[in-house]
């Protein structure tokens, strides 16, 4: 039996980072995959996640912790397709480790990735917006930093790891107020900021001080601030924000919705989508195409701008008493 955690250990921390020169995001993202797996194969192998063979982790049991995804945990399709590119990712690899797991290999690759729902993207209106960004006290240190967090990270469509990612010195505040961004895919990014936003961090950075963190935004203990503790605080502004705005209740708010809020609004503005894709920095405007199947005017306009033709009245008439009761009334 050939053991898993050294190959699994070389493949988290030596081929992803050295080998493949993924972000460490992307590392994160695979390691975490691999908590869930290995978690959910223990448990069905009645043994400790560190003693699981390779052998083990067959076809068999990673559908059976696909399915473990998508029906116990309530993941999407899509989540459950990230899981399996990760699982496919080791298993390339471990195809030229052990030759002898070839075949063992060939079955998990062969596992189809199913198929996604092409659903709307969810954002918040202009009130929806104004009231979550109105929610922080900005008489307190914790409210300072959370409505600079929240302003930033709708005005320039960060993605929550580029948000929690940002250092200090990646903010310019003279002479134009800016920010730059590595986004995904190791793109790199420079953004103006509005004044309200400017004004927002400013106030931030001179209540921040000078921990050893080099992150732009802290956590109460002085270290950066994580994915999970930024979606902590969107949940509890949200709530407050519907006080106000009850609409925004009815809504799941998530990171990504303050970045899909930025987009609509860029859109809506500038009616151009390529500037959308410019400022969210997407490789291709075929990613940036989810806002126009979401945006109501771009129909409007296309529907005033044609002339509908005419149809000529007239009813329809079933020849047959039983097809007649077959047509809906």
């Amino acid at each position: 039996m050939t053991p898993l955690a050294p190959h699994l250990a070389a493949f988290i921390r030596d081929h992803l980072p050295r080998d493949r020169g993924c972000s460490q995001h992307t590392c994160e993202a695979y390691a975490y995959a691999f908590r869930l797996l290995l978690g959910f194969a223990a448990e069905r192998c009645h043994t400790s996640p560190s003693s699981l063979t390779l052998e083990q982790l067959d076809a068999p049991l990673v559908t059976a912790f696909l399915e473990h995804v998508e029906t116990a945990r309530g993941n999407s399709p899509a989540t459950r397709n990230a899981r399996l590119a990760a699982i496919k990712s080791f298993a390339h690899f471990v195809e030229y480790r052990v030759p002898s797991a070839i075949e063992q290999v060939g079955r998990i690759l062969a596992i189809p990735s199913k198929k996604t729902d092409q659903t709307l993207i969810d954002y918040l209106d202009r009130k929806e917006l104004q009231a979550l960004l109105d929610a922080p006290d900005p008489t307190t240190r914790e409210g300072t930093r959370d409505r600079a967090m929240l302003h930033v990270g709708f005005a320039a469509g960060l993605r929550v790891s580029e948000l929690v990612g940002l250092q200090l010195r990646d903010l310019k505040t003279h002479p134009q107020a800016s920010i730059h961004v590595c986004g995904k895919g190791r793109r790199e990014r420079v953004l103006p900021l509005w004044k309200e936003t400017a004004r927002s961090l400013r106030a931030w950075v001179a209540l921040r001080g000078e921990p050893r963190a080099t992150e732009l935004f802290l956590n109460a203990q002085g270290g950066p601030l994580t994915r999970s503790g930024f979606e902590y605080i969107l949940r509890k502004y949200v709530k407050r924000a519907a006080h106000t705005c009850p609409s925004i209740a009815a809504k799941r708010v998530s990171p990504h919705v303050l970045r899909h809020s930025c987009a609509m609004h860029v859109l809506q503005a500038t009616r151009d989508v390529r500037r959308v894709a410019l400022w969210l920095g997407h490789a291709s405007v075929k990613s940036t195409e989810i806002y126009l199947r979401a945006d109501p005017t771009e129909k409007l306009a296309a529907l005033e701008a044609g002339t509908a033709p005419s149809l000529r009245s007239g009813s329809f008439k079933a020849p047959d008493r039983l097809l007649a009761m077959l047509h809906p009334n």
